[in-house]
């Protein structure tokens, strides 16, 4: 078909100028035309378009999923409709009155508790959860147990023992089996049976040590129950009338407004968890992004490869009069169309996985869930590919408009650098800041997004310039003696040359792994090695304040070389800082636990060990006035707290009001007694409190040693709860190990269309590398000579890059680690190995498999054009 054919009068040289709509049905039947050859050459663009739409719908999908099935439990999760909170003392009668008008209650108390079986060398302890429940207990939901039995029954008292459920971990430790006695402080009791599901696990967090259930009756017979005791008292309703939630829920807090309660509804059941999820999925979403961005790399390498075999067709399309813009459409909209397609596969990827991950770790998850398809989830992926695809392909398809009607008699093998017309240059910018402002838009944490922009902007752009300076660079070295390595140098620098394009596809991948790399390594050194050495061997809780001197020495006569540290703990919650209510308040995200929930609190005459005062004096040992408190200078600044600020704690159902005296520095990472808040002593006088206290064996101490220092507290002091610094840290070193291993599966996706992007990119390249070997094997050069210049230039440039994903990695998890998660930084040879290796096959092997079909063409079809 002839484009003059499309005019209204044949007989003129010059077609007249199509209007929008007649050159857009031109556009697209020349474009459908185009793609009944197949999509040969844009494999890399699919790929990495579905690749990264597939994670952000999968992403979205799931976490969406998760969310409603949180929403949709959420009375099972709490155990009622609503639940109150007390710490360190039961609800009064009058306020048990105002939550029983609601409906029935559930009464539940928990608390960490050392339980204990054998004796003498043979006594095994360890710390438990422990949850107390009443005979209403589940209100919803279903207990199950091994073996299956009423839960009245399996806690009932029996022969002079209560009886207990207990997770299979802690019958483990314990050394104990079904039947078997144990105690839990002053009290005997027997397993009854094992958890094997807890409706309500999930509302109570995690936890450091397996659940013990009992009675009521149970725990007040273990005299665990002394005045100052770290107790949470819970009040779960199951509403006559659920529809009067929030005005029930009101009139609790307004009827007591000094009772300190922490409520919570079915709307928000396990909010920790809520936010985990969130924060999560925000993170899945930018891994996804970023392998979109990286995958953007490759749209722009395969438009402009296409476009470079299209030169012909261009030409032929302008010497028969088509204007530049008619051109521009056109393939506009072929690459709209593969975009679609791969868009496509990406959203049918993406939403099929909530269902597979249901169906093979369904089990796994801590809730049920139903994989639905998710219209938000799919919108926001199709937006993402769309704009990504559009933001990389402007600029390339703008340079096709002016492609000239020479390029039919000629072909062109030197392309220098070129830019587009200033109205595609601004198309271009339009779409980067359309792409921008959904990022932002559609994340919860927007800060967090605007701050992953301007990384991502500055990643870019460095890599840019780092593959330009190789350039440069290469351009200035005293050219080498042997041929094949002034080959592979000048390659480097050439016109045209993949020299950017690996640099800035391959450095993105390394550098993200390098980063996840080092702070795993950070991680990992912080809880295994450092924190041990300065972290004290024990934790005591609970310690009466009529047994502290008598739990003091006993401590010193089992480890005489120990340092022991004794200090005053009560816990309360927050009620108002300055003058603005507690509720009124954001915090930042990092922060936020300052409010959530009540918090540890002292009291101190003397500056505590391991702060140091920034602002305002100390208060002396003497000190009668009114309450004076200390505050942590960061968390003080977070909430725009100063010296002269009062605040006010509810502690045992009582509001306390203090003036900030001072503000004080905390190294937290030594992990010694530290309070955020520390008050005045003569603040709470006489009130009834418990103390915490912390045993440093030198060197760490050994296993031996800690062993009996355990067995013997377990023994002489059975209502103290013992923690094993190095077991707690495991713990937590278990968590991070399986959250970092998440990160980097998910991180692979980046890497993945970083690897993509590189194949494509030497895939594209092979065309001046068709013109190179034709050339060179005229003029006498061997295969084997041709193969070694090319090992030389892409082993030269992985090694570059490499070292650039290295310093980049590394000043990555350098911020992170110390600025975010305050740890000393630990760098890595083998984290640096890995990244040069990974390089060095992925550009070599790659380069030389697209090489070597260029070492096979033929010359007399290359040179018959030339």
């Amino acid at each position: 078909m002839s484009l003059a054919a499309t005019s209204s009068g044949a007989e003129t040289a010059r077609p007249a100028t199509l209007g929008p709509r007649a050159r857009a049905s031109l556009a697209l039947r020349f474009a459908l035309r185009e793609l009944r050859g197949g999509v040969r050459g844009f494999g890399v663009f699919l790929a990495c378009l579905a690749l990264g739409v597939a994670a952000i719908t999968g992403v979205g999908s799931f976490s969406r999923a998760l969310t409603d099935g949180l929403a949709r439990e959420g009375t099972t999760l709490l155990g009622g409709d609503a639940a109150f909170t007390l710490v360190q003392r039961e609800a009064s009668p009058e306020e048990l009155a105002l939550i029983r008008a609601g409906g029935n209650v559930s009464t539940i108390a928990t608390l960490r508790a050392m339980a204990r079986a054998g004796a003498g060398d043979s006594l095994n302890s360890t710390l438990v959860e422990a949850k107390a429940v009443d005979g209403a207990y589940p209100m919803v939901g279903a207990m199950e147990t091994d073996p299956p039995q009423p839960i009245d029954r399996a806690l009932a008292l029996a022969d002079g023992r209560f009886g207990a459920l207990a997770d299979p971990a802690l019958a483990e430790r314990l050394g104990i089996k079904v039947g078997d006695a144990f105690q839990l402080g002053e009290a005997t009791l027997r397993l009854t049976g094992l958890i094997t599901r807890e409706p309500d696990a999930l509302s109570t967090g995690i936890g450091f040590g397996p659940r013990l259930m009992v009675s009521l009756d149970a725990l007040r017979a273990s005299q665990l129950l002394q005045p100052g005791s770290l107790v949470r008292w819970h009040y779960r309703v199951k509403m006559t009338d659920p529809s009067a939630l929030t005005g029930f829920v009101e009139r609790v807090q307004e009827g007591a407004p000094q009772a300190g309660f922490e409520a919570r509804t079915r709307n928000a059941a396990a909010p920790r968890l809520e936010n985990n999820v969130r924060r999560f999925t925000e993170y899945l979403t930018l891994v996804g992004l970023t392998a979109l961005l990286v995958g953007g790399v490759g749209v722009a390498n395969a438009v402009k490869s296409h476009l470079d075999a299209k030169r012909g067709v261009i030409a032929t399309f302008k010497s028969l009069g088509a204007p530049g813009g008619t051109v521009f459409t056109i393939y506009l909209v072929e690459v709209g169309l593969i975009a679609a397609i791969g868009i496509a596969i990406g959203l049918v990827v993406g939403a099929a996985l909530p269902f597979a991950v249901n169906a093979a770790f369904g089990y796994l998850l801590p809730i049920a869930i139903e994989p639905s398809l998710q219209p938000a989830a799919l919108l926001l992926a199709v937006a993402y590919g769309a704009l990504i695809a559009l933001a990389f392909a402007l600029w390339p398809l703008g340079l096709s408009h002016d492609v000239p009607v020479s390029a039919l008699f000629r072909d062109e093998v030197e392309t220098r650098g070129r830019r587009p017309r200033r109205s595609y240059m601004i198309l271009t910018v339009l779409a980067v800041a359309a792409l921008a402002a959904l990022a932002v838009a559609a994340s919860e944490e927007r800060r967090i997004a605007v701050y992953y922009l301007i990384a991502s902007a500055s990643v870019l752009v460095t890599l840019r310039l780092v593959g330009t300076g190789i350039m440069a660079l290469a351009r200035r070295l005293p050219r080498p003696r042997l041929t094949e390595a002034r080959l592979a140098l000048a390659n480097i620098h050439r016109p045209a040359a993949l020299t950017p394009t690996i640099v800035l596809s391959l450095g993105l991948g390394l550098t993200l792994l390098v980063t996840l790399s080092l702070i795993d390594r950070s991680l990992t050194r912080e809880l295994t090695s450092r924190l041990p050495e300065q972290a004290p061997s024990f934790f005591f809780l609970d310690i009466q304040n009529t047994e502290t001197d008598r739990f003091a020495s006993f401590l010193q006569q089992q480890a005489p070389a120990g340092t022991v540290e004794l200090v005053p703990m009560l816990r309360g919650r927050l009620i108002t800082l300055g003058d603005r209510p507690a509720e009124s308040i954001t915090p930042p995200p990092e922060f936020a636990w300052v409010l959530s929930s009540d918090r540890g609190i002292t009291y101190a005459d003397a500056l505590p060990e391991g702060s140091r005062l920034v602002e305002g004096d100390w208060w002396g040992a003497d000190y009668a006035g009114p309450p004076l408190v200390s505050f942590e200078k960061e968390i003080a600044d977070a909430f725009g707290l100063k010296i002269g600020d009062s605040v006010t704690v509810n502690v045992l159902g009582r509001p306390i009001t203090a003036r900030i005296a001072n503000l004080r520095q905390v190294e937290w990472e030594r992990l010694a007694i530290n309070f955020v808040m520390v008050f005045s002593p003569n603040t709470f006088r006489g009130a009834p409190h418990t103390s915490i206290a912390t045993l440093t064996l030198p060197g760490g101490g050994e296993a031996g040693v800690e062993s009996g220092v355990s067995r013997a507290v377990a023994r002489d002091f059975p209502a103290v709860t013992a923690v094993r610094v190095k077991e707690a840290l495991s713990q937590i070193g278990e968590i991070v190990a399986n959250l970092l291993l998440a990160i980097r599966g998910a991180s692979l996706v980046t890497l993945v269309a970083s690897v993509l992007v590189l194949a494509g990119a030497l895939a594209a390249g092979q065309h001046h590398r068709v013109y190179d070997a034709v050339i060179l094997k005229t003029l006498g050069a061997t295969r084997a000579r041709l193969v070694l210049a090319y090992v030389l230039e892409y082993a030269a440039l992985g090694l570059v890059t490499a070292v650039v994903a290295l310093g980049a990695g590394s000043a990555a998890a350098y911020l992170v680690t110390t600025q975010v998660m305050k740890v000393a930084f630990a760098w890595s040879g083998s984290a640096a190995l890995s990244a040069v290796g990974i390089a060095l096959v992925l550009t070599v092997g790659f380069g030389l498999i697209g090489t070597w079909r260029a070492l096979g063409q033929k010359p007399a079809r290359i040179l018959r054009n030339l």
